[in-house]
């Protein structure tokens, strides 16, 4: 599989302003002070050398996450903005004459994970179907009245795209496409949210974002140690601080990059990808807070080579 992020945020979407642009541009003038940049070639060099927080963004789109697997029918979780982008790639590959499928998995119905729907423009062109899964009995009541009078100019009903939607039961497997399997399983979150267990050819991603986890509840016994289980990558909410998690933040609802190496290392999962980024958070704060976990991993269990990555929109990860 390949795994591409098109929304990373949570929450809302957030995008640098003035300000931060300004301030990239600087450091990277800074950088830049006796460099010979001559040539294009050597321009390019210099940029690929620059700290990531100076050379990009981690975005701030809020999340969709793309499963690629060699089928030429969509997969992806979440509709959170992110989406849109992915739509307008859809269509800036293929075009509109072209139908087609779209499989997405809905960890939950809260905004930020819906709100990128109504400007996905597939769901408009006839021929196109797009089937959403989830374990909400609601699914359609929620992406209905999000683009319902007043609050939206078109209603859902008029959607050119056939839209289909399927209640999956926690806990069981079901083959989707192309030879991918699912399992969901519920999480810790207001309204409950659940997490995502895919296998395809022997590999594992597991999608887990809006679940909190109490940090005296980790050993081996906690269910999600066996939900994480051996995954080849672990998309995973590490949205705040455990300080914050487990003080003026706790019962948010969401959890923390800390938490996530320790259930990782207790699941024996190969690679964390630090999700649902706090919309607070600059590029130089995440940054540090990938710094930081990383580690904290080193020091927690020397022995298990954990690999750490923190999210950013347009991140891909072969699996």
């Amino acid at each position: 599989m390949l795994v591409r992020f098109w929304g990373t945020r949570g929450s809302l979407p957030a995008s640098l302003n003035y300000r931060a642009v300004r301030a990239k541009i600087r450091d990277a003038l800074v950088a830049a002070r006796g460099e010979n940049l001559g040539s294009d070639q050597a321009i390019d060099g210099f940029i690929d050398r620059l700290p990531f927080p100076v050379r990009g963004t981690y975005g701030g789109n809020s999340s969709c996450v793309e499963l690629v697997t060699g089928s030429d029918e969509y997969l992806l979780c979440d509709l959170g903005s992110g989406v849109r982008e992915f739509g307008n790639g859809v269509l800036g590959k293929y075009g509109p004459g072209q139908p087609r499928r779209y499989h997405v998995f809905m960890s939950h119905l809260h905004w930020d994970h819906i709100m990128g729907f109504p400007f996905f423009t597939p769901a408009y062109i006839p021929g196109n179907v797009i089937r959403i899964y989830g374990s909400h009995k609601v699914m359609r009541e929620a992406l209905e009245r999000q683009q319902s009078n007043p609050t939206f100019p078109v209603d859902f009903k008029t959607l050119g795209a056939t839209i289909e939607f399927v209640e999956l039961e926690p806990g069981r497997t079901y083959d989707v496409v192309g030879g991918v399997s699912v399992r969901s399983f519920v999480q810790n979150h207001a309204g409950n949210s659940y997490g995502f267990r895919f296998s395809h050819q022997n590999k594992i991603v597991v999608y887990s974002t809006d679940s909190e986890h109490k940090y005296e509840t980790l050993d081996r016994t906690y269910p999600f140690v066996d939900h994480f289980r051996d995954a080849d990558l672990l998309i995973f909410d590490a949205m705040y601080s455990l300080a914050d998690q487990i003080s003026v933040k706790e019962d948010w609802g969401h959890s923390s990059n800390i938490v996530g190496v320790e259930l990782a290392q207790l699941a024996g999962a190969k690679h964390l990808v630090m999700f649902h980024h706090e919309p607070i958070h600059d590029d130089h704060m995440l940054e540090r807070i990938l710094a930081e976990t990383r580690r904290y991993a080193e020091i927690n269990d020397p022995e298990r080579k954990l690999t750490i990555t923190s999210a950013y929109d347009g991140l891909e990860i072969p699996v």
